[in-house]
Formats: C-alpha cells, sequence, structure tokens
C-alpha cells in the first residue's frame, strides 16, 4: 500500500480494503518480476539494478574473483610455484649440456690422438693413401667437433643468463607483497577509524519512513494495524 492510498483510505475515500491489499499484491509481485529481470540470478549481493547497462555505475561486488588481496595473493603463490618449476626445467638442461660436453671433450681426446698417429704414419709411409684419408677425415671430424663444443657451451651461458633474468620474478612478487601489506594496513586503518563504542546488534533500527520523504515505499500490514489501532484510540 502505497502513502497515497493509506491517505485516501483514511480520508473515507476507499471502502474496500481488501480489495486494495490484493492490488498492493499485484503490484509488489510486478516490481518483484521487474526487479529480478534487472538482474543477473547468478549473482549475489548484487545492488538492485545492476546488470550490464548499469554495471559502470557500481563497484564489483565483493567476490572472490573481485577481492583484490584476494587476487594479488594467487598471482604470487601461482608465480612463485611457475617460477619454481621453470628452474627445475632449466637446471635439467643445465646438467644435460654439461654432460654433453664433457662427452664431446673426450671424443676430441680420441679424434687428436687419431690425428697424430695417422701424421706418423703418413710421414713414415707417404705411399699409402689410406693414412693420408684417415687423417683428413680426423681433422674434419676434429673441425666438427670443436663447433659442437663451442655451441654446448654458448647454451650454457645463455642457460645462465635465462636464471639471471628469473631472478626478477623474485623482486615482482616482493613488490606485490608489500602492495599487499600497504593494502592490509590501510584495511585496518579504516576498520580501526569506523569502530564505535555500541555493537551493531544493540543499535536502533534506522527509520523507514522520515517526514519529507517523497519515495514512494510500500506500507506493511503492521504499520497499518498500528495506524488504525491508533485512530481507534
Amino acid at each position: 500500500m502505497t502513502q497515497e492510498e493509506l491517505d485516501a483510505m483514511m480520508n473515507g475515500e476507499i471502502d474496500d480494503i481488501d480489495g486494495l491489499e490484493d492490488d498492493t499484491d499485484e503490484k509488489v509481485d510486478v516490481e518483484a518480476e521487474q526487479s529480478k529481470s534487472q538482474e543477473d540470478p547468478g549473482d549475489i549481493g548484487l545492488p538492485p539494478g545492476y546488470n550490464e547497462d548499469t554495471s559502470h555505475h557500481w563497484p564489483l561486488p565483493a567476490t572472490d574473483e573481485n577481492k583484490m588481496v584476494h587476487q594479488l595473493d594467487d598471482v604470487t603463490k601461482e608465480s612463485e610455484a611457475k617460477a619454481s618449476e621453470i628452474f627445475d626445467i632449466i637446471e635439467v638442461i643445465s646438467n644435460d649440456l654439461m654432460e654433453k660436453e664433457e662427452n664431446v671433450n673426450n671424443a676430441i681426446e680420441v679424434i687428436t690422438s687419431n690425428i697424430e698417429l695417422f701424421t706418423t704414419l703418413s710421414a713414415k709411409f707417404p705411399d699409402v693413401e689410406a693414412f693420408k684419408t684417415q687423417l683428413e677425415k680426423n681433422e674434419a671430424a676434429l673441425n666438427d667437433t670443436n663447433e659442437t663444443l663451442e655451441m654446448l657451451q654458448n647454451s650454457g651461458d645463455s642457460i645462465m643468463s635465462v636464471m639471471d633474468i628469473m631472478q626478477y620474478q623474485d623482486i615482482h612478487r616482493q613488490k606485490i607483497e608489500r602492495v599487499i601489506n600497504v593494502m592490509r594496513a590501510l584495511s585496518k586503518y579504516m576498520n580501526t577509524l569506523f569502530e564505535g563504542k555500541i555493537e551493531d546488534e544493540k543499535r536502533v533500527s534506522s527509520a523507514q519512513h522520515i517526514a519529507g520523504d517523497t519515495h514512494n515505499d510500500l506500507a506493511s500490514t503492521d504499520d497499518i494495524e498500528a495506524l488504525l489501532a491508533q485512530f481507534g484510540n
């Protein structure tokens, strides 16, 4: 029942209170359906009238996806875990490179020994073409092996550079944690600033209707009965 309908009833302009209540219930149902159609049924705690068209007028709802400190905590936790995984992979690659580098060094020693042998044999037996051929093949193999060793060493240096760059991830994590600490300190300060001496449960309920209000909020049945009781006395 609106305030205008209540005034009309008190002035004797409306006799059918039951029919008025039925009309009021229908209006309430219509308004509830309109309000429901404007809201997303999947969202909880959204202000009335919140939808895609009006979302820029409202702050984001306080869900787990929008809580700032909660999100930053997730970022630092996930980034630290992923960085640890990357370091583990890099360490495996670095160990493999060092192992292969050692194998290549062993191969270089063998090839160098072969070159010395075939050099001596070619000098003593210049007419044996096989000694010259093997000497040339071993010299070519030594060049290829040296290039492979150089590539492995450069790859090892690149891995070390990657590990140095990844150290910045820890610095970024520390910066985010510092922001989190500042935000938490501000939150605690604001909570302390707005603290009261009276518990919320013991506070007087806020008035729903104040003199001078121009809204058309519906009066409850209890309000109507109390008002009629006052006039009856």
